[in-house]
C-alpha cells in the first residue's frame, strides 16, 4: 500500500469503537486473554456487529468512491494480533476497505498515532485517549452502549462539536468555573472580537473543511460535510464563537447556543454520525440519542 498523501485524513479507531465487541471485552476483562483470543478465533467467521463509530468510518470511506485516498480508517486496538484477524474480517464483511492496523496486547497503542499521521483517535479506553489528547492528537472516549447513527442522510457526514475546550481552548470555561455566568459573559463580551485559542479539535474541523471542498456539488450522489457547533454558550457569548471560526476561515453549517439546555434532544433532531464534548454529563445526555464522545480536555477533565 502507497504512503498517504499529506492532505489525507487519517481516522484511527480500537476495535471496540468500531465493532460491538462487548460480549468479548467482557471476557478480556476478566484477565483471561487466552480465552478472549480462543472466543474471538471461535468467532472469526461471524463477522461483528457494528459498534459506536461505525457510521463515521463508513461514511467517510464513501468519500474515496471515484477518487481514491481522500480518506483512511486505521485500526489501533489494545487487542492481540489473532483477535485482529476477526477485526480484519468483520471490516472486509462490511466493504470498509481498512488495510493498515495496529495490535498492541494490552499495551497501550496511542504512540503510534503519529506514525500513522491520524488526525482523529476514537476509543473506549480513557487512560488512551488522555494520553492521545497530551500528544496533540485530537480524541474521544467513546461510550460503546450509546445509540448508534442515523440512516437519515446516507451521503452526508454529520458531525457535532461543543465549542470550549473541544474546538476553542478552555479560557472562556476557566472563567465561568472559577467567576460564575455573569463575569463569564461579560469577558466574553469584552473579548467577542478577540479569536479564541485553538482547542484540541481545531485540527479535525480543518480536516472535514478540507473535505468538503473536495465535494463535487454538481453530483447528486456525492458525499458531503455538514457540521455543527452544540454550545452552552448563549447570546451576548455567541459572538466570540462565530468570530473566532470566521478568523479561522473555517465553516460550520448549523450552530446551536442553548444557553444551559439539555443537549440531547437537539442532537437527535442534528443525528450525528459523532458527537463531541469535553464534559461526561452532555456526552452522557446525548449518548440515548446519538453516537456521542468524551474529550478528556480542560478545566472539567484536570485530574
Amino acid at each position: 500500500m502507497p504512503m498517504a498523501p499529506p492532505d489525507r485524513l487519517v481516522i484511527a479507531l480500537s476495535s471496540r469503537a468500531l465493532f460491538d465487541f462487548e460480549e468479548e471485552n467482557r471476557v478480556f476483562e476478566g484477565g483471561d486473554d487466552h480465552a478472549y483470543m480462543r472466543l474471538q478465533l471461535a468467532r472469526l467467521d461471524q463477522p461483528a456487529q457494528p459498534g459506536v463509530a461505525f457510521s463515521l468510518a463508513r461514511k467517510l470511506v464513501a468519500f474515496n468512491r471515484g477518487c481514491p485516498g481522500r480518506v483512511e480508517v486505521v485500526i489501533l486496538s489494545r487487542n492481540d494480533p489473532v483477535s485482529g484477524l476477526r477485526v480484519f474480517r468483520s471490516c472486509q464483511h462490511y466493504g470498509l476497505g481498512v488495510e493498515r492496523g495496529v495490535f498492541t496486547r494490552g499495551e497501550a497503542p496511542w504512540r503510534y498515532l503519529r506514525p500513522l499521521a491520524a488526525q482523529l483517535f476514537l476509543s473506549a479506553n480513557e487512560a488512551d485517549v488522555r494520553s492521545a489528547l497530551e500528544a496533540g492528537v485530537p480524541a474521544a472516549r467513546v461510550l460503546p452502549h450509546g445509540a448508534r447513527a442515523s440512516d437519515g442522510h446516507p451521503n452526508e457526514v454529520r458531525i457535532a462539536f461543543d465549542g470550549d475546550a473541544v474546538l476553542f481552548s478552555d479560557e472562556a470555561e476557566r472563567v465561568y468555573q472559577r467567576d460564575g455566568l455573569d463575569a463569564f459573559q461579560r469577558h466574553e463580551t469584552s473579548q467577542a472580537t478577540t479569536p479564541l485559542a485553538a482547542g484540541p479539535f481545531k485540527p479535525l474541523l480543518q480536516a472535514l473543511q478540507r473535505l468538503r471542498q473536495m465535494a463535487d456539488p454538481a453530483d447528486p450522489a456525492g458525499m458531503r460535510v455538514r457540521t455543527a457547533l452544540v454550545t452552552a454558550r448563549s447570546a451576548p457569548a455567541h459572538e466570540r464563537a462565530i468570530r473566532t471560526l470566521m478568523d479561522w476561515r473555517i465553516e460550520v453549517d448549523e450552530a446551536m447556543f442553548l444557553g444551559g439546555l439539555p443537549k440531547g434532544e437537539f442532537l437527535r433532531e442534528f443525528e450525528p454520525d459523532f458527537f463531541f464534548d469535553d464534559q461526561t454529563r452532555h456526552v452522557e445526555g446525548a449518548a440515548p440519542h446519538v453516537p456521542a464522545g468524551h474529550v478528556a480536555a480542560g478545566v472539567s477533565n484536570e485530574r
